[in-house]
């Protein structure tokens, strides 16, 4: 094998067991989101809505203030940032979050976190919906960055994802098995 083909065949296969990704294009190439990409996101959001809300049901009430350590979001945090989140994430798509739709910080109580949760997927999810080709701007800024719709939606998903991930740790080493895990 010739060291050019050689070289770019190692690096890749490096990336391939660092999971690396490829750049995204730059916000002018990417297409605006049409039905069925939105379709796909929204497909996605009733996933994570549905392991998200049943993993914070899952969890004790005597947890909702444990945190794996001091500066780190406990359980209530983490699941009270995400209904934030949701209520914000939908600003970005033209949707007004009711006023005190989110609770404090400070809210440790499962019952009014599994309400907020619940409420802001729902408006999430009508903001999404209620983006198209060409209701959506083409640009927009979203965790600091200038991205299109259509990466906006993406990226969305990622962080709920994220932080979907998270709950899973926090719910392990608390002797909590996801639902969607426990059959």
């Amino acid at each position: 094998m010739n060291r050019v083909l050689f070289g770019s065949f190692t690096g890749a296969l490096f990336c391939l067991a660092l999971g690396c990704a490829p750049a995204a294009p730059p916000a002018a190439e990417a297409p605006a989101p049409n039905g069925a990409f939105r379709d796909e996101v929204l497909g996605r959001l009733d996933t994570l809505q549905e392991r998200i809300v049943s993993l914070a049901e899952a969890m004790p009430q005597d947890k909702y203030e444990w945190r794996p350590a001091d500066g780190v979001r406990s359980v209530s945090e983490l699941y009270v940032h995400i209904a934030g989140a949701n209520f914000g994430l939908a600003g970005t798509f033209g949707a007004t979050a009711p006023e005190g739709a989110v609770p404090g910080n400070d809210v440790t109580d499962k019952a009014a976190i599994a309400a907020a949760l619940a409420a802001s997927f729902e408006h999430l999810k009508g903001a999404v919906g209620d983006v198209s080709a060409t209701s959506a701007p083409e640009n927009l800024t979203l965790f600091g960055r200038e991205m299109t719709t259509r990466q906006a939606l993406w990226t969305l998903n990622e962080h709920l994802s994220e932080h979907l991930g998270q709950g899973i740790a926090y719910a392990r080493v608390n002797g909590v098995v996801p639902p969607w895990n426990a059959q």
